[in-house]
């Protein structure tokens, strides 16, 4: 039997907290919230909350480190997702996102060019503002993601 289906979010700062926990529940699949420091989640036994210590990269060390092929990993930080892919798990961003092979390179790529234009001085601007249609893209690429994830596990199912 293959692995059950689990999700990993990188919840410091995730606005889509609720709608993974709506989608989880209704797949019947385990969610780990990992944060620095404590939030609310749902009581529910399929929601683990994981407080990790205070640092730079610890939440992302955690998560990277257990994820991996039918995990799905929720995240906007791009090293973190850049890991978390390399890993074999389906990394989708809170705006709907999703990061594969044609997308996560260009992305790395594009966060260091604005990495080293903030540091020459350079002004840039944030990420532009959440909306809801980027939570309506989010709900699409989790559910779909889901649906790939447990059709490829039955296909690979011995018997």
């Amino acid at each position: 039997m293959s692995k059950k289906i689990e999700i990993y979010v990188d919840a410091d700062a995730c606005p889509v907290k609720n709608e993974i926990y709506r989608v989880a529940e209704r797949h019947g699949l385990n969610v780990h919230v990992v944060s620095n420091s404590p939030i609310a989640v749902p009581r529910e036994p399929w929601i683990s909350r994981v407080v990790v210590g205070q640092g730079m990269d610890v939440a992302d060390n955690w998560i990277a480190e257990r994820a991996g092929p039918n995990d799905i990993v929720i995240t906007a930080d791009v090293p973190l997702a850049s890991r978390s892919f390399k890993a074999g798990a389906t990394v989708i961003a809170p705006n709907g996102k999703l990061f594969d092979d044609d997308s996560i390179g260009m992305t790395v790529a594009t966060r260091n060019l604005l990495h080293e234009l903030r540091g020459a001085g350079a002004i840039t601007g944030g990420p532009k503002p959440f909306d809801p249609r980027d939570r309506s893209r989010f709900l699409s690429a989790l559910d779909l993601a889901i649906v790939r994830l447990k059709r490829a596990a039955e296909r690979n199912a011995p018997g």
